[in-house]
């Protein structure tokens, strides 16, 4: 048995044909959903980028307990334990965050790993001459990620280039050279289709538009001051990157194909969380709370034991679940400390695995969905508090914690999933960003969108005993029941 995950970032489920998308260009993303079982209510649990791949590892939830960070000496690490089972886990990744401090124990829990460089800001090339610009844009000023990213479109002549194309062509190179061999997982792994929304000309020629404004592929993490033909042209820029990505998938597909893999080979199909590209008035995510598209993903899983394919399922599924998934169907124990569910009976009978689901960034609203309604609890206190990091390992997302932040540390006793270590009790920084949203209960079966908040005591109650539940299976912190204004149940 062999299995296969490809995992793209940002990828925007409203924006994919099989989810009801009618003017994007992706066939194989169609053709994956006639090989698969789609999942129509998958949901992210932590929120970004490591703490989802956090998630994905260990099979639980970490936003409650810190920030974007390291996997930790005690967690379970999904990769690794297939490793140390006779599975060979390989990860071929063009996602920057991987080697920064932020991410710098992720990759190393596979058994071999392949890093494609030149995404975002990555540093990759060193240029001190400044690197050349289209001469208006609605972008930032060159410095930082920003300029470093100009540097790196510089060395991104012919699409063979561009980091999607090498990742792919690495995760193809596995493949053929393992075909076949037995007990290997494969997570083929992509930055795109995230920001900058830079793809080769012949993709952003199949969105032929009239834009007359300044150059503009990557917006800002801020609310819309653009003009309604920017942010179609940036929706276009987005699409172009997204039929980059489907003509890669497609070639997955092909090669599975062509050595009749479906009979014995798993796939998965995924994201880490969506985007938003100028609905709710706003950009990107995690400034402002997780509305639908960042939180409701896609989801495409084929399991060669059941052969389901071509059905759609209903079942409540996070990025957590994927992790026990992967250790069932290769034999491995699932760790008690994995609250995720293996999927074998979802993707085959889209039998249930959970009444409700948890997700959120640490120190903003935390959520709860049963799959109808979305319940976002907002911080009761203007200034957030208050809120902590636990953690052995601190480091930020590019950095490691100042000393200014390390100064008041205080040991916090284990958690019921640190395997008896107790743990660094960092005090987080105070935020108004969060508060001022208030509390918002919806019905996104009626209102998908978002647009229209209900007032209702009783369903509201309902969500809040789901979110304590939840809460208290995961051990929150004390404090976190403080901050939400919630008597622990």
């Amino acid at each position: 048995m062999r299995a296969i995950m490809v995992m793209f970032d940002t990828l925007n489920r409203h924006m994919l044909p099989p989810y009801g998308c009618d003017w994007t260009h992706l066939p194989n993303f169609s053709r994956l959903a006639e090989k698969t079982a789609v999942f129509d209510r998958s949901y992210i649990g932590s929120m970004a980028c490591m703490p989802a791949r956090k998630d994905l590892q260990t099979g639980r939830y970490n936003f409650l307990h810190r920030s974007w960070g390291p996997m930790e000496p005690y967690d379970d690490s999904m990769p690794e334990l297939l490793k140390t089972n006779g599975v060979h886990t390989h990860l071929v990744t063009d996602h920057q965050h991987y080697w920064e401090d932020g991410g710098g124990t992720y990759h190393t829990r596979y058994s071999t790993y392949d890093l494609i460089r030149g995404q975002e800001g990555d540093p990759w090339r060193g240029q001190l001459r400044d690197p050349e610009i289209p001469p208006q844009t609605l972008e930032r000023p060159l410095t930082g990620i920003y300029r470093q990213d100009w540097v790196n479109r510089g060395y991104l002549k012919d699409e063979a280039d561009y980091p999607q194309a090498r990742t792919f062509e690495a995760g193809l190179d596995f493949i053929r050279t393992n075909q076949q061999e037995d007990r290997w997982f494969l997570q083929l792994e992509t930055f795109d289709p995230h920001e900058p929304f830079l793809a080769p000309e012949r993709y952003r020629q199949m969105y032929p538009h009239d834009y007359s404004g300044k150059h503009f592929d990557w917006p800002p993490y801020d609310k819309v001051n653009e003009t309604p033909e920017d942010v179609e042209h940036m929706r276009y820029e987005y699409a172009a990157l997204l039929s980059m990505c489907d003509h890669y998938l497609g070639k997955v597909l092909d090669l599975m194909d062509e050595n009749d893999m479906w009979k014995d080979t798993m796939l998965i199909v995924n994201t880490d969380h969506g985007f938003l590209l100028g609905e709710h008035d706003w950009w990107a995510k995690c400034i402002q709370p997780l509305y639908n598209e960042v939180a409701h993903t896609p989801l495409f899983i084929w399991d060669p034991r059941c052969g389901a394919h071509g059905e759609r399922r209903q079942s409540l599924v996070q990025n957590i679940d994927l992790a026990p998934t992967l250790l069932e169907f290769f034999g491995v124990d699932i760790p008690p400390d994995m609250t995720g569910k293996p999927l074998k009976d979802a993707i085959a009978s889209d039998a249930p695995v959970r009444e409700a689901a948890l997700f959120g960034v640490h120190g903003a609203h935390v959520n709860v969905t049963d799959g109808r309604y979305v319940y976002m609890r907002a911080p009761v206190s203007p200034d957030n508090m208050p809120l902590y990091n636990y953690t052995l390992m601190p480091t930020h997302m590019r950095s490691r914690f100042s000393v200014q932040e390390l100064q008041q540390i205080e040991l916090q006793p284990p958690f019921a999933f640190t395997k008896g270590v107790s743990l660094l009790k960092i005090e987080s920084a105070r935020s108004d960003r969060f508060h001022g949203y208030g509390t918002m209960l919806f019905d996104v079966e009626k209102d998908p969108r978002q647009q229209h908040p209900i007032q209702d005591e009783e369903l509201e109650r309902r969500m809040i005993k789901l979110m304590l539940e939840l809460m208290a299976e995961h051990d929150s912190p004390e404090e976190q029941y403080v901050r939400l204004g919630l008597e622990r149940g």
